[in-house]
């Protein structure tokens, strides 16, 4: 008997086929999606407290991978999950306290801004040389996140992951813009090397293009981050001075410590008089200056009477002028406030904050916020009111530039003190609100970055730590643990030169802007004569 061939189908059907190819296909969709927020996430691991800066590299490397030769709604999409997978764990400390609303909120506004660089990746990732046009995007999204809404959240700036990193010379020749777009094209051209080189094993063909990527966006931000490293010394140029980092602790963590505001007083000071008297005891070196945290005193000691005697007692005690960080009432304002207390004289001068908070010194859209949650309304009662002038406190023959906690992720707020006449700068914060989080690790981060930047000593006194010392080549020298009372004593060098990073101030990362527009530009451009073309067709 023959056996046909329908026969056979009819009595063994073959198995079919079509299954495995739809579910294939709905993992390669899936595939690009999950990359991008993993590649996130590879990125939030780089940046402090740990110290596994060079993932960013394959993290930008991966991001780029999931968007090159995409549309730009895909990069859109791909480019807001790439966002929460950096900013969600990275900023979780915002909720600590507080919550995940605001959190989750914050993360959902800034991811926004992620997703538009992604947008403009995938744009310019058609075009030759990618890997630099979509660096300077990047750059050119963080300068606009600086920048609003509410003034702005630096917050993440890939330069802040970079405080170990081979790239830190860079800070110091262009600030953290160049920094962090060395940083995002060595990674975006990484991946291109591993493309390019790829195809020539496939194809055959010569490996000139992926060694002329290397060669560009490689190996070029690495030897110009060597280049830059005389840039960076911590070599006295106008004398030394001897600080005293003073670091109090709180009663108790939390928002709580507010509560405790004359016991956190009497904390520093007594942590004054306790220095004084191993001074006097020839067990520690005598301090020219004297540094407290941010609220160090949250009772206005202009306004109550009790408040100035403890902080003048602990200033004659050291025999030193000491910046204390106020609450301060005046003229119906309430100001978040550096004071200059000298033993003999008392305040002599002040540096009221410029950059206060949104939500946590401030609240913006207050009615719409007290509709959604009339309990953060209360968290804020008053707005603090914003100073209008860099803060440089004469002291024990130093200039002491003041960048008063949140500051420190503002490049201008930096620069403004040191061009004021800065040679070494205090940021006095407060993290006690943070608990144990990340915030301070991070924050400590960005305080090294800012002292390779300009080539300042920069001291970090916190109410509740980490306070530190960190030399002008970002080195930490001293630092103190966590809820703890302690001091930091040590001579450090004065500096008056200036950085390329100081003296350019925002021109390098206007001109990586104006890249990133040229490239969109350009883009954009060959989309329509693309389109033009097809249509003659």
């Amino acid at each position: 008997m023959t056996v046909t061939a329908t026969s056979v189908g009819e009595s063994d059907p073959l198995p079919p086929q079509t299954a495995p190819t739809a579910r294939g296909r709905r993992l390669a969709r899936l595939l690009p999606a999950a990359a991008a927020a993993l590649s996130g996430l590879l990125l939030y691991v780089s940046f402090p407290p740990r110290t596994l800066w060079w993932l960013a590299l394959p993290a930008f490397a991966v991001f780029g991978w999931t968007l090159r030769g995409r549309g730009w709604r895909t990069g859109l999409g791909l480019g807001y999950l790439f966002g929460l997978g950096f900013l969600l764990p990275l900023l979780v400390w915002t909720g600590v306290e507080v919550g995940p609303g605001p959190w989750i909120a914050l993360v959902v506004i800034e991811a926004v801004f992620v997703a538009l660089v992604g947008a403009g990746v995938a744009a310019v990732s058609k075009l030759p040389g990618w890997p630099v046009w979509a660096a300077a995007l990047w750059t050119a999204g963080e300068a606009v996140r600086a920048r609003a809404p509410f003034h702005g959240f630096p917050w993440g700036k890939i330069a802040f992951g970079q405080a170990d990193g081979v790239f830190l010379p860079l800070a110091a020749l262009g600030g953290t813009p160049v920094l962090g777009f060395a940083v995002v094209l060595c990674g975006f051209g990484l991946y291109e090397v591993v493309r390019l080189s790829s195809r020539a094993r496939r194809t055959g063909t010569a490996w000139r293009a992926a060694a002329v990527v290397g060669a560009l966006c490689v190996a070029a931000p690495v030897l110009a981050a060597v280049a830059a490293r005389p840039l960076v010394g911590d070599r006295a140029e106008t004398g030394t001075v001897t600080v005293a980092v003073i670091q109090g602790n709180v009663p108790r963590l939390g928002l709580d410590f507010n509560s405790q505001r004359r016991a956190v007083l009497d904390y520093h000071a007594r942590e004054t008089e306790r220095l004084a008297a191993e001074v006097e005891a020839g067990r520690a070196a005598r301090p020219d200056i004297v540094l407290w945290p941010e609220n160090s005193s949250d009772i206005d000691p202009f306004a109550n009477a009790d408040a100035r005697t403890v902080i003048d007692r602990a200033a004659k005690a050291i025999g030193a002028p000491v910046s204390v960080g106020g609450v301060v009432g005046r003229d119906g304002r309430l100001l978040n406030e550096q004071i200059l207390w000298d033993p003999v004289k008392g305040p002599v001068d002040t540096y009221d904050k410029r950059q206060i908070q949104p939500f946590g010194e401030y609240l913006p859209l207050r009615p719409l916020v007290g509709a959604i949650n009339e309990d953060w309304t209360s968290m804020v009662r008053q707005d603090f009111s914003r100073g209008d002038e860099p803060g440089v406190f004469r002291m024990g023959g130093a200039g002491v530039g003041l960048v008063t906690c949140y500051e420190a992720a503002f490049d201008w707020a930096v620069r403004d003190t040191v061009t004021a006449g800065a040679q070494m700068i205090s940021v006095p914060s407060n993290n006690a609100t943070f608990g144990r989080s990340e915030m301070t690790h991070q924050q400590l981060a960005m305080s090294r970055v800012r002292a390779v930047e300009h080539s300042r000593a920069v001291t970090v006194p916190v109410t509740s730590g980490v306070s530190a010392i960190i030399m002008p080549d970002g080195r930490i020298t001293q630092k103190t643990g966590m809820f703890v009372a302690d001091s930091l004593v040590q001579e450090v060098p004065l500096r008056s030169s200036q950085t390329p990073a100081t003296r350019l101030g925002v021109l390098p990362e206007a001109a990586l802007v104006l890249v990133a527009a040229g490239g969109l530009g350009w883009a954009v451009g060959a989309g329509v004569r693309g389109r033009r073309a097809g249509g003659v067709r």
